[in-house]
């Protein structure tokens, strides 16, 4: 049978998945590339071009026989995959076997995806509850003199800490636990291209081992620089979990069910903070600070072995190019390529990568508009946790080892929020693309406009009953609302940036985490100023005035999102 010059077959005598191509797609070719929406690359249906080759071949040539269900596909142009045209002959071009094919992580039984999400959110978990202990230490270090500061994760073990290293500088002192804050916002613009290089699973083992042995490094530091330098480098392995776990998400899960799935892995980040300095305030009162750090060695530890033992590599390039390596070093030939291999030199790829969060921050309107908001909302539980310590231990009379529960109505409404956005966020989707009649990342949005109102609802709550030094449980319900506003903003937020950036999502959401973490860790700096001149009641009501304006982000981009998205395309 004749083919067009330079066209992709899938002759039946190749193994199935295999495509034969040409090295060269020559000028005069009548081949062009037409995009389809209904093959799956292994990053999502719906959001991953499947290109097919339309040729003026006879009709026969145009429908081949039914064992030939794959798409067929050819070397882009002028590509030769590092060989000259003269050596480099045929390419069998790598593939799925099928749309169905169990290979493929999309395809993969159901208990493989949710044990995926559960490890990643359990890291999460770890990590976030060590983040927001050291934030509250900071406060605690920086106010020990000046004020009643003195609570949360790791605040009654701040005579120890002092003696021990023979500190006198609370600046100095702050830094070596805000540092880790630091690492949080640098780490991921490393581990996400990382990821998107080489599979996410070697990330995961690699900086999950890391964390530990960082942890172990500051268990048993002898001194507050050898502290403050173990602290960045914790924050830089611990934050892989946090940057990637949304690139696993958008690797496994459709995008039908990945608002479910992300408001089961943000649990993770939910608990973390709720439960870290209820447990670490206790355990800090009874055996002292660096106990803290080996139960934290002990829980990452287990996830780790976890990790290892039972998630498997998601990412669809790498498990594709591991299938073609393994048939060239069966057969003997280097004409095995993956489908999605770009021909490019290893330290080009890895420039684009490590530069792609940053072009995505800098060059789409879109993610730096969202991921402001998200920092600026992330931002307001630090600048909330200055205050617990001066609300419910000076005002209350909470000891050291109880005002840890004083953060649990802020977990109670993330749960709860959590679990409202995971059963109605993949629905509300589903019923508005029916209307539409096609599938839009724009559709999350629209639950995310319940954040700001929420948020701004508990601030005037909070601060006004701490003002009024009204009964304890006023203000502590008053963060509930917060804690559910948070979830509103945080989950659908991630969803439409993986829905939106499907093959770079674990960069969109570096990018993101990178402002955040930044934020996060410099403007809490300003609370208690901030509250020693306006007071609680006006100093919660600014930054809920603040949080309404910035509602304004997700109703202007449910709107105009997808006009922004083709005004400004990114070259990634």
């Amino acid at each position: 049978m004749a083919h067009a010059p330079g066209l992709a077959v899938n002759d039946s005598h190749q193994p199935h998945g295999l495509y034969r191509s040409s090295s060269i797609y020559p000028e005069s070719s009548t081949a062009d590339l037409t995009p389809q929406f209904d093959f799956d690359f292994g990053f999502g249906r719906d959001t991953e071009k499947a290109w097919t080759m339309r040729t003026s071949m006879s009709s026969q040539d145009r429908h081949p026989p039914s064992t030939r269900s794959e798409t067929a596909l050819k070397t882009p142009k002028g590509s030769t995959g590092g060989k000259s045209e003269k050596s480099m002959g045929e390419q069998y071009i790598v593939s799925w076997h099928g749309p169905y094919d169990p290979a493929n992580p999309q395809n993969w039984p159901s208990w493989r995806k949710w044990t995926a999400v559960m490890i990643v959110s359990g890291i999460t978990f770890v990590t976030y509850a060590v983040q927001f202990g050291d934030t509250l230490l900071v406060y605690v270090l920086n106010n020990q003199l000046a004020s009643p500061l003195a609570s949360s994760m790791f605040a009654p073990a701040i005579p120890q800490v002092s003696s021990e290293f023979h500190s006198t500088s609370q600046a100095l002192s702050a830094f070596a636990v805000s540092v880790y804050i630091l690492g949080f916002g640098i780490g991921p613009l490393v581990l996400s291209p990382s990821s998107e290089l080489w599979g996410r699973n070697i990330v995961f083992n690699v900086t999950n081992l890391l964390f530990v042995a960082f942890t172990v490094a500051c268990a048993l530091s002898t001194s507050l620089p050898m502290l403050t330098g173990f602290r960045f480098l914790a924050g830089c392995a611990g934050s892989a979990a946090l940057t990637i776990g949304g690139g696993t998400i958008a690797d496994v899960m459709p995008p039908e069910k990945r608002g479910k799935a992300m408001a089961v892995y943000v649990m993770g980040p939910v608990l973390g903070p709720s439960l870290g300095p209820v447990a670490g305030g206790f355990l800090a009162q009874a055996v002292g600070w660096r106990w803290i750090f080996w139960l934290l060695t002990i829980v990452a530890g287990l996830m780790t072995i976890m990790t290892f033992l039972f998630l498997r590599e998601t990412y669809a390039p790498k498990l594709l190019r591991d299938k073609a390596r393994k048939m060239q070093k069966e057969t003997g030939q280097e004409a095995y390529k993956s489908m999605l291999e770009i021909d490019l030199p290893a330290w080009v790829l890895f420039l684009r990568a490590i530069t792609r969060p940053s072009k995505m921050l800098l060059f789409s309107p879109i993610v730096l508009g969202l991921s402001c908001y998200m920092a600026l909302v992330y931002s307001y539980i630090y600048l909330l946790f200055t205050t617990f310590p001066l609300v419910f231990e000076a005002q209350y009379g909470f000891s050291t080892g109880t005002i840890g529960l004083a953060y649990l109505g802020m977990g109670i409404g993330m749960v709860a929020a959590a679990v409202v956005v995971g059963y109605t966020n993949d629905r509300q989707v589903a019923k508005m693309a029916a209307k539409s009649g096609e599938r839009k990342p724009e559709y999350r949005l629209p639950i995310m406009m319940l954040g700001s109102p929420l948020i701004a609802t508990g601030l005037f709550w909070y601060g006004w009953s701490a003002e009024a030094k009204t009964h304890w449980i006023v203000p502590v319900i008053g963060t509930v609302p917060i804690g559910a506003g948070l979830l509103f903003v945080f989950t659908p937020l991630s969803t439409y940036l993986i829905d939106a950036f499907t093959t770079y999502a674990a960069s969109a959401l570096a990018a993101a985490t990178v402002l955040r973490s930044l934020l996060s860790a410099v403007l809490p700096l300003a609370g208690p100023s901030m509250y020693h001149s306006l007071g609680f009641g006006w100093g919660n009501s600014l930054l809920a005035f603040i949080a309404l304006a910035f509602g304004a982000i997700p109703l202007a981009f449910y709107r105009y999102g997808e006009r922004l998205r083709e005004r400004f395309p990114l070259n990634l």
